[in-house]
């Protein structure tokens, strides 16, 4: 059964506690994951579906509050969901950034008892919301107050495509070998710089993902068949026959 969209006619098909709020589990749009759990009221839920930007009501503070507002980190709503008690939404965003306030994907980053293999979704996440910190003028520096990856964004395209080079060097040369571990340090080392690249041109890991699953379940040879051929060079001669 579907329910309104109006947002008055919505909440009045919630049950919201006594306190006159509903829990609201937010959930990545592309991944799944749960990424954090807040409370919205009548107000928060209409801000929420008018500006498209999931907005709660902060029980300490007592006031709306909309995700990233300072931080820039938004939740950009993509769908919402009701429980079967009415009490509790289901909130599908696509995050902008991190969207814990400790620089983590999810605020549900701590396992209780041994904790389980991360899942790599989540390593990328995590690894690229810290690389987009970075380039934001925040996060860890070494001793000397140098960061890696501000100096490879600070020397632009060319040095990022630089490192990108030898890094896919590094790694074909590995592959020739019978190391995993070697294997996977050198890969490990591509795909970093490969993130470097995406945020230095803010391009969304959401972009990437949504590009591969437009290819799955194509044969790889029909999707290569289908670009459009690059262009001939004005000095080279497109091929014929």
């Amino acid at each position: 059964m579907s329910l309104p969209t109006d947002p008055a006619a919505l909440w009045s098909t919630l049950t919201p506690g006594p306190d006159g709020l509903v829990a609201a589990v937010v959930q990545h749009v592309d991944t799944g994951e749960v990424l954090m759990l807040g409370h919205m009221n009548a107000e928060a839920l209409a801000r929420t579906l008018a500006s498209g930007r999931v907005t709660f009501w902060s029980r300490s503070r007592r006031q709306l509050w909309e995700k990233g507002e300072t931080s820039g980190h938004t939740l950009e709503l993509r769908g919402l969901a009701v429980d079967c008690d009415a009490d509790a939404l289901l909130v599908r965003a696509a995050p902008r950034g991190p969207t814990c306030h400790t620089g983590a994907p999810s605020c549900f980053f701590r396992p209780v008892g041994e904790p389980a293999a991360a899942r790599p979704s989540a390593v990328f996440e995590q690894l690229f919301a810290e690389i987009c910190e970075r380039k934001a003028g925040r996060g860890m520096t070494n001793r000397a107050g140098k960061s890696y990856v501000r100096d490879l964004l600070a020397g632009g395209v060319a040095k990022i495509a630089a490192k990108l080079h030898e890094e896919a060097g590094e790694l074909a040369e590995a592959l020739a070998e019978d190391d995993r571990g070697h294997i996977a340090r050198e890969a490990a080392d591509l795909l970093f710089h490969a993130l470097v690249g995406l945020a230095h041109r803010d391009v969304p890991l959401a972009d990437v993902a949504a590009e591969l699953a437009r290819r799955m379940g194509r044969s790889g040879l029909d999707e290569k068949a289908a670009r459009a051929p690059a262009a001939a060079e004005p000095d080279e001669p497109a091929p014929s026959g």
